[in-house]
């Protein structure tokens, strides 16, 4: 039972801190803390720590591994060797492979023992990276003048990677806490030789260069921002994984393979073509194949359209493909049977007729005789008036003077 709740209480969130409520005429107010929120309220991929008004069983030890988040969705898992007390929204220095770099607290105790297993990340392992110290003031404004020139370094680097002709493109720069070393997120489509263009950057920057390839997902989880739906992009906000997503999805559901309304804000098909599949694949199995053919005496019949929801098929004969029957999938369980057993039924005719109804009238129109169209009559039956006032003036007799 406690591991089922502990479990649960990893279900991603998406809260605002206390600096984000609402200002004046009804505004959002917003923290402006760029992704450094200290309450870790507003980030993208927050988790809500639910157990941490728990205390632990006597004589059971605290779990000494945290989860420390850095700029966007990037996060590691650190072990807490010098036993610090530390809480979510700490800012801490963590190890890394020269120098050391900086990130916040946003999970601790034992949620964290889950979310490794979860990430299959070895909790006896000796490679995990270990906490130096809570950030010291100091080490606070080095990261913050830091992370204050990523956004002029991204622009210079474009810049030098136009000038070389690459074809790629950078797409976020991320600092290391200690401003020794730079990572640089790109994405492309073929292999980019970019050695010329490191040395370049090297030498305008005087910080070592690390040069990541990522994929459009991942730069659109990145950099956010709204889809189609009008909401937040869910890689963005709780999505943590990207699952493949084929056309194949698109039709089981019935939908139109229209790639731009198919495809996201990466380019790439929707990830929530994948949400309801499941759903319709199971309804789908109460359904006979489409490309099942009904035998009947009148010719072979064709599937030519599916509705899941109304549990409705429409069949038209080879010879006439421009009527469709409406069958129910019960009958063409039926029809398909009696074919098994080499039996034609007479035609599609008498079972679609079981299925007439009468359509309720939902709306009545009050006014009856009006129709959309009824403000152009007048302008033509005017104008035919007005010709004939014409003709007949000119017929009139002159008067005498």
């Amino acid at each position: 039972m406690a591991k089922t709740i502990a479990f649960r209480q990893t279900k991603i969130q998406n809260m605002g801190c206390n600096s984000c409520s609402t200002g004046k005429d009804g505004q959002p107010r917003g923290c402006k803390n760029n992704g450094t929120c200290g309450t870790d309220g507003c980030n993208k991929l927050t988790v809500f720590d639910w157990l941490s008004n728990m205390s632990l069983p006597n004589g059971q030890q605290p779990f000494d591994c945290v989860e420390v988040r850095f700029k966007n969705s990037r996060k590691e898992f650190y072990r807490n060797s010098e036993n610090l007390s530390l809480s979510i929204g700490d800012i801490v220095a963590t190890q890394a492979k020269s120098g050391h770099d900086v990130g916040m607290v946003t999970l601790s105790g034992e949620l964290v023992k889950v979310q490794m297993k979860k990430k299959k990340v070895d909790l006896k392992s000796e490679e995990i990276p270990k906490i130096y110290r809570r950030a010291s003031q100091k080490d606070i404004d080095k990261w913050q003048r830091c992370r204050d020139k990523e956004e002029e370094i991204k622009k210079r680097a474009r810049e030098i990677a136009i000038l070389l002709k690459l074809q790629m493109k950078i797409s976020d720069v991320e600092f290391q806490g200690d401003g020794s070393k730079a990572t640089f997120y790109y994405t492309a489509e073929e292999r980019v030789d970019f050695r010329q263009l490191i040395k370049d950057m090297a030498k305008a920057f005087g910080i070592r260069i690390e040069m990541r390839q990522i994929g459009y997902r991942q730069e659109a989880q990145r950099l956010g921002g709204i889809g189609s739906c009008g909401r937040e992009l869910c890689c963005s906000t709780w999505l943590s994984d990207f699952r493949s997503v084929s056309t194949a999805s698109a039709r089981y559901q019935q939908l139109s393979l229209n790639p731009q309304k198919l495809a996201g804000q990466c380019g790439k098909l929707k990830c929530c073509l994948n949400y309801e599949l499941d759903v319709y694949l199971d309804a789908l199995k109460d359904f006979p194949p489409q490309d099942a053919k009904l035998a009947t005496e009148k010719g072979i019949a064709f599937c030519q359209k599916t509705d899941i929801f109304k549990g409705a098929l429409w069949y038209s004969y080879k010879d006439d493909p421009a009527n469709w029957h409406e069958l129910t999938s019960n009958q063409v369980q039926e029809i398909l049977e009696k074919n098994k057993k080499k039996i034609k039924v007479p035609s599609l005719e008498e079972y679609a007729a079981d299925n007439l109804r009468e359509e309720e009238v939902v709306f009545e129109n009050v006014v009856g005789q009006d129709s959309l169209t009824r403000f152009d009559r007048p302008k033509r039956q005017n104008k035919k008036r007005k010709n004939k006032k014409r003709r007949n003036y000119k017929k009139r007799p002159a008067r005498n003077a």
